[in-house]
């Protein structure tokens, strides 16, 4: 046989072997190589070719959409996610996908088309209405087991919307954080009493109002059966009468059983999660009528235009739907409209101030609430000539500036909405939070 690595004759049954100095070759295409070849690789240049361009039109569509004028909406109950910064550090990459997500403008059409051919074709929501994609028609059993304070759980089969019957959808949040706190209803009562003793030591008055959840005020349209329907219920039977008698809140359930007589139908939206115009003008009302009764005896309240925005239930459940109330002219002197803009935002305080009139308080007030405080907003300028709103969600956010607002109060309203007291969620209701607010209060105390 030839020497090894020499071309050379071999006797038959002799299995030959070649091999070449590979560094004495030109470098060779994957593509080039024998198909039998170990290491060869086909170049499908046609389908690199598509899929290049279609990873270019996908990344610029949403460029070009936006120079044109085009913008993605919020189709979910929340905002947009905003670019990621470099200081996040590997945040940022994380956090890419949910900004990328958020960019495509015809995402809201998407989703509807989910929606309707789930609901069409299979005969039931879509998936993304529940809890760890728990899907099929039947309703989920609640689960049992202790639960862990300050962590709670996410349990499979709460929806995160609830379909009622005649259109009426109601957030599951209503009824989750009824059956699994995060914390002892105890202990929330006296985090509430521990901030009304800080306010209350400095001199300013304190005023706690709780917006019902609209499963308290218009359960005739839930369904027979849903997760959670019997420990919410029972939750609910207890929560009131404790927070009236051990956390003082003001009331303000029968008002609003008052307007919806007045008006002849509910005074929650059947879409969404807040209470109609009639809700935050009986807020108002009721703010003041403790702070100071009979001071809303001259109000005279007139029916305006009716108004539609979008609804927020919908929305998390991949639908899209709007809100229609009727706007309130609210003259507590009875001629001066009072009512304001709606204030779009207050993660940050945003004070109003409008001359005195008789009928509304002039002590410079703070409302510290959230989403409810929001919708009323736009009333609350007729029942206090100075107000500031600020959401206590994003309190910690900037905790000077949260401070600054309690202080320079001589009224403190909060405002905390039903669900929020159930599942002990609010994050100023924690000791780090009042400590840090009492000390400050005393330094400038009301005389």
């Amino acid at each position: 046989m030839a020497p090894f690595g020499l071309p050379g004759a071999a006797s038959p049954g002799t299995v030959m072997a070649v091999v070449t100095d590979s560094s004495r070759l030109p470098p060779v295409h994957e593509a080039w190589l024998p198909r039998e070849h170990a290491l060869h690789r086909p170049r499908h240049g046609g389908r690199q070719l598509v899929a290049l361009i279609s990873a270019v039109v996908f990344f610029l569509t949403p460029t070009a959409l936006w120079v044109f004028g085009m913008r993605p909406a919020e189709i979910e109950n929340r905002k947009l996610t905003e670019f990621p910064s470099i200081s996040d550090g590997w945040g940022m990459f994380t956090k890419l996908p949910q900004w990328a997500i958020d960019q495509l403008v015809f995402r809201g059409a998407a989703i509807d088309a989910a929606d309707g051919i789930s609901r069409g074709i299979f005969g039931e929501p879509p998936p993304f209405g529940t809890e760890q994609h728990q899907t099929g028609p039947l309703p989920g059993t609640t689960p049992s087991g202790p639960q862990n304070d300050e962590s709670p759980e996410v349990a499979a089969g709460f929806r995160r919307v609830i379909e009622g019957d005649d259109g009426w959808l109601y957030l599951g949040d209503d009824v989750r954080g009824k059956c699994h706190p995060r914390k002892p209803l105890g202990r929330t009562i006296a985090a509430l009493n521990k901030l009304r003793k800080a306010v209350e030591d400095s001199g300013r008055r304190f005023v706690l109002i709780v917006a019902p959840d609209k499963t308290t005020m218009v359960p005739e349209h839930l369904p027979e059966r849903y997760a959670g329907k019997e420990c919410a219920e029972r939750f609910t039977r207890t929560l009131w009468p404790k927070l009236i008698d051990e956390a003082k809140a003001v009331d303000i359930r029968p008002l609003l059983e008052k307007a919806e007589q007045n008006v002849g139908r509910p005074v929650y939206y059947p879409n969404d999660t807040h209470w109609t115009d009639e809700g935050s003008v009986a807020m108002t009302m009721t703010l003041v009528e403790n702070l100071q009764p009979g001071l809303t005896q001259n109000w005279q309240v007139v029916p305006g235009g009716m108004y539609s925005s979008s609804a927020d239930l919908p929305k998390m459940i991949g639908r899209s739907g709007t809100k229609t109330s009727v706007r309130y002219a609210v003259m507590p002197d009875g001629q001066t409209n009072r009512t304001t803009l709606l204030a779009l935002d207050i993660d940050r305080p945003v004070r109003r101030q409008l001359p005195p009139v008789p009928g509304s308080i002039s002590e410079p007030t703070l409302v510290f609430g959230d989403s409810f405080t929001k919708a009323a907003s736009g009333y609350l300028t007729a029942g206090f000539s100075d107000v500031t709103m600020l959401s206590y969600s994003t309190a910690n956010d900037d905790l000077d500036a949260t401070i600054e607002a309690f202080v320079r109060s001589e009224i403190v309203v909060v405002e905390i909405v039903e669900r929020a007291l159930a599942a002990g969620t609010a994050g100023f209701l924690y000791d780090g939070f009042i400590d840090r607010l009492a000390p400050k209060l005393a330094e400038q105390p009301v005389r």
